[in-house]
């Protein structure tokens, strides 16, 4: 029999999770759309709808479909347990709000994506958490207001959309020396290129909706980590209602099966295309951690297998340049998506932190002229050649 420890992503990707949801000698997950499941004997529904035993009783709560999803990511993180969502930003703000009261503390970077940014900048606040927020990279500062006591640690490596990189295994080892959580969003790494739980961290965070799924046609979220914590945020989003719609856990299982081959594929294109970038006269800054440039590039070689398929430059002539440069894209959806078999780009403005004031923008070290650029997998060349005549039409 095959030892699972030796089972590498690849092969997860295809097939954990799966075998004990195939019915009928099917090959693949069907799509279970039945809201409540029956029992004849009322001591075996008892006993599943107090967890005693497996089953489902009702979809708000579990489903099959859902389970064989969940059970994938979890998988492929490395973790006891997991649980889905309706979305990314339900998967974190159920998670946040499961294990923070009044009174306590969270430690945070700048730059994490504009909604995560709004719970700790607008909502936390409102219930009497105190949150602070520190400089991305900043490991010193970082740990120092570890120091000063926490409940939580959140961190988002790589982040959207300046794709810095936080050492997780440092911060991590300075948490727990205060018992403190650490929660860490791993949407933009996947588990193809990276790990967190391997590296100190208590939960992994994903908005599926992105590189998991892979084809812009699902939304989804999912936690994984330790059993306990899982639970307890399970018990929170089954009461609380941010479920994960059957059809849309379908969609991102059959992405899935694809993830690493996507994933390399995506992350050869984006070094490509940062490279190229970086040397060209119209471009003022190009953020890509596999550049020997980036500020943690050797953090990122590190704690990572792959660099990903995220990246973000900043034009010169700023946002006048961006508003000709972005129409003339032929291979690129203009949309406020990413993670996607085609290449999607936007200003952050419009995508990643449109919830955000310009003034707000700018104090999280994001210019107006930012382009979030999401490598698909087209042809590398292909793509350059396209970002070559569009930046030829900005005019000076």
């Amino acid at each position: 029999m095959t030892n699972k420890k030796n089972i590498q992503q690849a092969t997860k990707a295809v097939w954990s999770g799966e075998k004990d949801y195939l019915a009928h000698g099917a090959t693949q997950v069907p799509v279970v759309h039945s809201v409540g499941f029956g029992y004849d004997d009322v001591d075996e529904w008892y006993e599943v709808a107090i967890g005693k035993r497996k089953g489902h009783i009702y979809g708000r709560n579990t489903n099959p479909t859902v389970q064989a999803f969940e059970d994938k990511v979890k998988e492929l993180e490395g973790a006891e347990a997991a649980t889905s969502f309706s979305t990314g930003m339900a998967a974190i703000s159920n998670s946040l709000l499961t294990v923070l009261k009044p009174g306590d503390r969270v430690i945070s970077i700048k730059d994490t994506y504009g909604g995560t940014n709004k719970i700790f900048s607008e909502f936390l606040p409102r219930l009497n958490i105190n949150v602070e927020l520190i400089e991305t990279g900043n490991h010193e500062e970082m740990e120092k207001a570890i120091e000063k006591g926490c409940t939580l640690v959140y961190l988002e490596t790589p982040t959207n959309p300046t794709v810095k990189i936080t050492d997780m295994k440092r911060i991590s080892t300075k948490a727990k020396e205060q018992d403190a959580l650490v929660f860490v969003d791993n949407t933009f790494a996947t588990p193809i290129n990276q790990n967190p739980l391997f590296q100190g961290a208590d939960l992994v965070i994903h908005s599926a909706t992105k590189f998991l799924g892979g084809h812009a046609d699902a939304l989804g979220g999912v936690v994984c980590g330790e059993k306990k914590l899982v639970d307890a945020i399970y018990h929170y989003r089954e009461i609380n209602g941010a479920t994960l719609d059957p059809m849309a856990a379908y969609l991102l299982l059959r992405g899935m099966k694809t993830l690493k081959l996507r994933i390399e594929k995506q992350q050869k294109n984006a070094q490509k295309v940062a490279e190229f970038l970086q040397t060209h006269e119209k471009i003022d800054k190009v953020f890509y951690p596999g550049l020997s440039t980036h500020h943690h590039h050797d953090i990122a070689k590190r704690q990572m297998r792959g660099f990903g398929g995220m990246l973000s430059f900043s034009l010169k002539g700023e946002l006048d340049a961006v508003r000709q440069f972005l129409p003339r894209l032929n291979y690129a959806h203009r949309a406020a998506n990413l993670g996607a078999v085609e290449t999607t780009v936007g200003p952050a403005r419009t995508t990643s932190h449109v919830e955000n004031t310009p003034e707000e923008r700018a104090a999280l070290g994001i210019p107006e002229g930012l382009v979030r650029y999401s490598a698909g997998i087209e042809d590398g060349d292909d793509l350059i050649a396209d970002l070559e005549q569009a930046l030829a039409a900005i005019k000076e």
